[in-house]
């Protein structure tokens, strides 16, 4: 196998560990919080921002930087208009996804602070998991669109 589809393979890869991590993740934070059960919040909390350090955030890194060296291996430029398309809902996506890295960590925080002090979830846990939530769908959507660029890659001008 030549050194394009190495490259190629991984950046596949690592762009469904990147999205499949994020979703799976979300789904299970999202039934997390619904069942109102604080051990459930805080096991899942806690997981959520590990699986995003061990596998979101390298893959993070990695996309842009596999896609721009495949991108000049078969001879495509950033004028290309579905290229162009993906490297902007991706940066889309990083505004999204930055925020939610931060507010992760915070309802983590709260979650185990809640359970190892005997308390409920303060008031700010469910604001910051609205927000969390709100921003995962813009980001999610952006991703299956960059997954159609990819694939198809429409001539869009």
């Amino acid at each position: 196998m030549n050194s394009y589809l190495v490259v190629k393979y991984l950046h596949i890869l690592s762009s469904v560990l990147m999205v499949g991590t994020g979703f799976g993740t979300a789904f299970y934070l999202f039934f997390a919080n619904r069942s109102g059960s604080l051990p459930a919040i805080s096991v899942v909390s806690r997981l959520v921002v590990r699986a995003d350090t061990w596998f979101t955030t390298p893959a993070v890194i990695f996309q842009p930087l596999s896609g721009l060296w495949l991108m000049y291996q078969a001879g495509w430029t950033l004028e290309t208009g579905w290229i162009l398309a993906s490297i902007a809902l991706f940066l889309f996506t990083g505004l999204c996804w930055l925020p939610v890295v931060w507010l992760q960590i915070r309802l983590r925080d709260m979650a185990v602070a809640a359970q190892q002090g005997g308390s409920e979830l303060p008031p700010r846990y469910w604001r910051y998991a609205r927000i969390w939530e709100a921003l995962g769908y813009p980001a999610f959507i952006a991703m299956m669109v960059v997954f159609y660029l990819m694939v198809a890659k429409p001539a869009l001008w």
